[in-house]
Formats: C-alpha cells, structure tokens, sequence
C-alpha cells in the first residue's frame, strides 16, 4: 500500500490558495486514476484508488496546515505503512513556479505542514515539492501563500497537475528519479507545442537572369525587347 498525501487548508476560502497546491495535486491523481468518494477518517478526508495494480490510499489533513501530522500520523500507525511508501506533495517557495522536485526526507525549509509531519513521525517520507515562486521578502511569505493562484498561473500549473497524474504509476512504484524525467519531458513537450508557430514561408527570391549564348546575362524575358528598341 502507498499512502499520497497532500498538505492545504480545509474550506473555499482557501481552496484555491498557493499554499493548497498539495491538495489540488492529490485531487488530480485521485481523479485521473478514478479514485473512491471521500470519507472524513482520521482527522482528514480519505479515498483509495488502484493504481498501477497497488492500493492507494489518498488523504487530505483537514487538521489545517500546523497540524498536518495529527492527521498523516494516525493514518500512517493505521495502515502500517513504510516511510518510503509515503508521498506527501506541498508547496515550495524556494522553487520558482512552474517548477517541482523529489527529495527523501531533510530538513522542512520552514514549511509548517512538514514541521508538524516531523514532529509526529520519523523523517524518511518522499516529498513532492511543487514550486510556487517566493514573495521576495520573507515577512511577506504569510500573505503570499495564502493568496489565490492568478488566472494566469493555471497556464503552468494545469499541465504540471495533470503531468503528476499521469505518471503517477512511477511514483507508486517507488522510482522518483524515473517519475521526475517523466514529468520534466512532459511539460517540456508541452511548452514546446505551446510556444510553436507555423514556419514562416521562404522569402521569394527574383528569378535569376537567363544566360545569353553568348554567356551574358539575357535580362530576362524583357531583354529581347528592349534591345530592339534601342535599334
């Protein structure tokens, strides 16, 4: 059994916040791989899905973000799953937008939802880093996480979410360099077929001049003309 993760905060207000990402990412592979409904259990929102013939089971702390290891613990000690068999997706402020990473265990940069995951567990989980850009300043780090994604944001974000699904097989299988590749060349491909123009046409050249049999240029098929003119 695998155990994905996403880390956000319960409720419309913040559903569409930089800091749900997490959420948004585990609802689209929970979509996409035709997940179960969703049940409140274990301080969360949890559903299951068979994906590359494995159990997953999907889980949405509604603990909001500081407590998001009440809640991944408890399912954790329940399904009695490995550390490596846990993928928990968040958002990464020191990644630019657009841009994700794996990383096995390490430290929490700060993110709150992965301080309270160490606090209540051992380190050792697999983490999808989703990148969400940086403020710029960190006393403006609250704020900006916590402001919706732009309209046009979803350029980006849209084709990431749905590379993640796709290849969600990968990841369940446990190879997250195999499942990173996967994804780059995915939203590479897209970019490129997003950015592609039709070939301009080949600029038209004048028809070069015919040959004379005298080896000069004829002019053309004026040529002949003029010279009987100025006869």
């Amino acid at each position: 059994m695998k155990l994905f993760v996403g880390l956000g905060n319960p409720g419309g207000t913040y559903a569409m916040n930089r800091h749900n990402v997490g959420f948004m990412a585990i609802d689209r592979i929970h979509d996409r791989w035709n997940g179960g409904p969703w049940r409140r259990k274990f301080q969360g929102e949890v559903a299951e899905a068979d994906i590359a013939g494995q159990r997953v089971m999907f889980l949405k702390p509604m603990t909001y973000m500081n407590e998001s290891g009440r809640s991944v613990a408890e399912a954790a000690r329940f399904y009695k799953v490995d550390l490596t068999d846990i993928v928990v997706a968040h958002d990464e402020i020191d990644l630019p937008h657009g841009k994700f990473r794996m990383k096995v265990g390490g430290g929490t940069g700060g993110h709150n939802g992965l301080k309270s995951i160490s606090a209540h567990m051992r380190d050792g989980y697999r983490r999808l880093r989703i990148g969400i850009g940086h403020p710029g300043r960190k006393e403006m780090v609250p704020g900006y996480v916590l402001h919706d994604f732009a309209k046009a944001d979803f350029a980006w974000l849209d084709p990431m979410l749905d590379a993640f699904a796709d290849h969600a097989p990968i990841l369940v299988e446990g190879n997250d360099a195999a499942f990173a590749s996967k994804v780059h060349a995915a939203l590479a491909g897209a970019g490129r077929a997003k950015g592609d123009k039709p070939a301009a046409p080949p600029a038209s050249r004048a028809p070069e001049p015919r040959q004379g049999r005298d080896g000069k240029s004829s002019g053309g098929p004026f040529a002949a003309l003029a010279h009987l003119l100025r006869k």
